[in-house]
């Protein structure tokens, strides 16, 4: 079972320091407990060398990378962990029947789908921050194509070097898109210089006016 904060699935519903009404609340109750029990989480992370080549200019994995966003995150970082996580395709089908039958169903297990996977991604954070300490390094946040600058399609890249469809079922469509659709991929710098590991996207996302920004 993953462990995510409820305030977090309110947030992706929109409600901004209001709360629900009871039959919301039961409802999300139940999804939450059918999500729990079709989640089947898997990752798969390696660490590989990073070579800054100018401003903005980043090479891993044999991948060149352009992005400002990104290069401020890395920056003082010699190699990087490239990581992959999803829920599993039961996730997907419980979403995908809902849009069928009950909207309102699909909204609450999207919603809280999303919660789950940005939780599970920091139980894999925590332990690539055990992993990098044992050799003296330390996790800059998580940053995953598609923030900022960052361009969504290498999620392609992360996928391939990652060997991400035989390791753990994970897909990139032609648009870029992972399947299945609860799934996140990644970059986390290692440097020699400990900060905190948890910072969460946002504060790393120049776009203000999201409607989920926190």
């Amino acid at each position: 079972m993953i462990a995510f904060e409820r305030s977090e699935v309110l947030r992706y519903l929109g409600y901004r320091g209001a709360q629900p009404d009871e039959m919301v609340e039961q409802n999300l109750d139940r999804c939450i407990a059918e999500l729990q029990s079709a989640a089947a989480p898997k990752s798969v992370f390696q660490a590989f060398e990073l070579s800054h080549l100018a401003e903005g200019t980043m090479k891993t994995g044999g991948v060149l990378i352009r992005s400002k966003n990104l290069a401020r995150t890395l920056k003082g970082c010699t190699s990087v962990y490239l990581m992959a996580a999803t829920l599993g395709l039961a996730v997907d089908r419980l979403i995908t029947r809902a849009s069928a039958v009950r909207m309102s169903d699909a909204v609450l297990y999207q919603a809280a789908a999303a919660a789950m996977i940005e939780a599970y991604c920091d139980e894999v954070n925590d332990t690539l921050r055990e992993e990098a300490e044992r050799v003296g390094l330390y996790c800059r946040p998580r940053f995953s194509p598609g923030y900022g600058d960052f361009r969504i399609e290498h999620q392609r890249d992360i996928s391939r070097l990652l060997d991400t469809p035989r390791k753990i079922g994970l897909t990139v469509t032609e648009s870029c898109l992972l399947v299945p659709i609860k799934s996140v991929t990644a970059v986390i710098g290692l440097s020699n210089t400990p900060q905190p590991c948890h910072r969460k996207g946002c504060e790393e996302c120049s776009k203000q006016d999201c409607a989920f920004r926190r």
